[in-house]
């Protein structure tokens, strides 16, 4: 199983172009979900992304296997929240920036000074996103890995809970088919979780 050590450790390596690519699909999503719904528009929060993932490739190296120092799923969220302040900050006109007193710029933080439309904290935002990431890249995963008609019968009975009978009608097949479809993947996609949820530790 895919642990949060052996993540740490291939990160490090910049030339694991495989692993930097798997890093990408399971998180780019997520923190681009987040960027926008603290606020920001679709070029920024895709600049967040790509300022994120530049950032934990420069300190990926620093990174320590020690769950007592925190967990790898607060230690994204902190870069995530620096590169969202980013963009804020550079909405902020120039004129301001320089009638801004030294207090100001010291004391809080321009995440936590800039205007939540939601109404609620970036860790909330950030909590919600990665259970609903999580459970998007596992079904990704499985997709992957299933023959595509099995699949169908499983999005069909499970996802969008239609009826056994009608997705066999529908798909020309029988219940039984249908069931074991609803068996296997459902196992597969259990397995991928945990996989993904042993990263968040």
């Amino acid at each position: 199983m895919v642990t949060r050590r052996s993540l740490v450790e291939r990160l490090a390596d910049w030339r694991d172009q495989k692993n930097w690519q798997d890093f990408f699909e399971t998180y780019g999503k997520l923190i681009y979900s987040v960027a926008y719904k603290a606020g920001l528009s679709e070029v920024e929060s895709q600049d967040v992304v790509q300022e994120t993932v530049l950032t934990v490739a420069k300190r990926a190296g620093e990174l320590k296997y020690d769950p007592e120092k925190g967990s790898f799923k607060g230690w994204l969220l902190h870069i995530t929240r620096w590169r969202i302040a980013d963009q804020f900050r550079k909405r902020e006109p120039a004129e301001q920036q320089k009638k801004k007193p030294v207090a100001d710029t010291c004391g809080t933080a321009t995440i936590e000074r800039a205007p939540d439309p939601a109404g609620i904290s970036l860790e909330t935002i950030w909590d919600t996103e990665w259970r609903e990431n999580i459970l998007g890249t596992a079904i990704t995963r499985v997709k992957k890995k299933v023959d595509p008609r099995q699949y169908q019968m499983f999005d069909c009975y499970v996802m969008k809970e239609w009826p056994a009978q009608k997705v066999a009608k529908t798909l020309g097949t029988n219940i039984a088919q249908v069931y074991l479809a609803k068996h296997r993947i459902s196992a597969l996609l259990k397995k991928e979780i945990q996989i993904l949820e042993s990263l968040e530790k």
